[in-house]
């Protein structure tokens, strides 16, 4: 018998500004893979908490065939709906996490394909470019260049402090895992060509926290003219904002937070300087952050960064001027609080009260609740308009600002995993048909997974190729308007629908300008 390697090909070596790179090619040879380039200096020492710096060049050629580490974060649960094999990533953990990876069908410059650059989600506290579910091998043989990009989260990422705006240029600290984000963008126009792509035709992507990134990203004048297009899955960003140094009712400035910080790794009398902060381990970090009531990473108001509130930026037609599309879940609350115990009517009524204040009889005009059967449904229904539906349909009507199209959607598709019934369309259900990666997933797709995944994908590499997720075979989807609130559902059939939870949205609305305008 003669033995076979199995052994992945390795390709030409790439000659990066930086240095040569190789990384590996499928079996067919059709896409090439590189994996764990990076793109900026290793965040640690005295930069951990700076923005991120040019890397270090390297001599002999870096074969680029593991993933780079990911930033320090706090595992999964045992118990957690996310510790399934999709999203479960055993890379090891580092501060050295700034790297990319890269999955294309590009043979040469001249090539010019377009470019899909992924943002992963996880609230910014958690996840990584090298999640199985994102591996872009189906998506770059459909004719894109897929890029996937790790950043700084949890405190690494967000952390603000008075000492820390001070040593900065800017008088600005936090937002440094939007700022790994714009340098990895600057990444790809510098490098991309060299990988078949072209830099003139840059979609960004991105999902829950990875869609907020893409709105902020939107909105922020360091990335303009970076990418042409963006697409945001269920998370947006036009909520109130922190500031940096100013108190806002129910929002303590950001700077706080560091101080926090500072108070309980030294203590009340004595606080941790920024010296002290930057020699603590990551562990130890992770651990006094674990400490530290009510810190939660947040993209800020830094006067750099952001110079205003990001729903300000896009009133005032201030955004990057792309096409986009945009979209959100039926049942995005199951999976972050399916589990939770149930309320009483009372409990759920005195909470809608606490929570709305003035607004509280009209939200129980669109929730009623009646019986404790219908507290649940009710709750998870307000968080999907609330924190989801609201944000997405805000984001298409404000892209009339600048007069680009935007395409919204509304996926139903009850993926068939265990308990599919309690779940239903749950938060970044939608991700793995988009990439067509349901063989990763964690449940046997049926034959509507797959037609529903051809369909989601023709439609996300079209928009990336020509700003129109229109195309042959496609039911067509017309953009959101106004008037008209076109959207398109992605479920058990492909329809158009118009007015999509109208109400609801309208009461979001009203509530969320009442709290920005005290």
């Amino acid at each position: 018998f003669m033995l076979v390697s199995c052994a992945p090909t390795l390709t030409d070596p790439i000659k990066l500004e930086s240095g040569n790179i190789s990384g590996t090619a499928s079996s067919d040879g059709a896409v090439k893979v590189y994996k764990g380039i990076p793109y900026a200096a290793a965040p640690v020492g005295d930069l951990r908490w700076r923005p991120p710096q040019p890397v270090e060049p390297w001599e002999d050629v870096n074969r680029c065939e593991q993933f780079g580490p990911r930033c320090p974060q706090i595992p999964f649960t045992e118990d957690s709906f996310w510790n399934t094999r999709e999203w479960v990533d055993n890379t090891e953990q580092s501060e050295d996490c700034l790297f990319l990876n890269l999955w294309t069908a590009g043979k040469t410059p001249g090539d010019k394909l377009p470019v899909m650059v992924w943002i992963h989600g996880g609230g910014l506290t958690s996840g990584s470019a090298s999640q199985p579910l994102y591996d872009g091998t189906k998506m770059a043989r459909e004719g894109v260049v897929v890029v996937t990009i790790n950043y700084r989260v949890g405190p690494f990422g967000f952390l603000a402090h008075p000492e820390l705006s001070r040593e900065s240029e800017y008088g600005s600290s936090g937002n440094y895992g939007l700022l790994d984000q714009v340098a990895a963008l600057r990444w790809v126009q510098q490098n991309i060509a060299k990988f078949g792509g072209d830099p003139r035709r840059v979609t960004i992507f991105g999902e829950s926290a990875g869609s907020r990134s893409v709105c902020s990203l939107m909105a922020t004048p360091l990335a303009k003219g970076l990418f042409q297009r963006a697409i945001g899955q269920s998370g947006g960003g036009f909520g109130a904002m922190s500031r940096l140094k100013e108190d806002r009712p129910g929002s303590p400035a950001a700077e706080k937070t560091g101080l926090v910080l500072s108070r309980i790794v030294g203590g009340a009398e004595s606080p941790a300087t920024l010296e002290t902060l930057r020699s603590l381990s990551a562990n130890e970090l992770l651990e006094a952050v674990q400490k530290t009531p009510n810190v939660r990473p947040q993209i800020i108001i830094d006067g750099w960064v952001f110079p205003d509130e990001i729903h300000t930026v896009f009133e005032q037609g201030k955004q990057s001027p792309v096409d986009v599309i945009v979209g959100f879940n039926a049942d995005e609350g199951t999976s972050m609080f399916g589990g939770m115990r149930s309320m009483s009517v009372e409990q759920f009524r005195a909470m809608v009260q606490r929570q709305y204040g003035e607004f509280a009889e009209e939200f129980f005009e669109i929730y009623p609740v009646n019986s404790e059967d219908e507290v649940q449904d009710a709750f998870l229904a307000s968080i999907r308009d609330g924190w989801f539906a609201w944000q997405m349909r805000t984001w298409a009507e404000l892209m009339s600002t600048v007069d680009k199209e935007a395409f919204l959607y509304y996926f139903t598709r009850v993926p068939p995993i265990p308990d599919s019934e309690k779940y239903g369309a749950y938060h970044s259900a939608e991700h793995a048909y988009i990439v067509g990666n349901l063989d990763i997933a964690s449940f046997t797709p049926e034959p509507a997974d797959q037609q529903l995944s051809e369909a989601m994908m023709g439609y996300w590499v079209n928009f990336a190729k020509t700003g129109d997720p229109n195309g042959e075979s496609l039911v067509e989807w017309p953009a959101f308007k106004t008037d008209s609130e076109y959207y398109l559902n992605l479920g058990d059939e492909l329809r158009v629908g118009q007015h999509l939870l109208k109400e609801e949205f309208d009461f979001f609305s009203r509530y969320n300008t009442s709290k920005r305008v005290h």
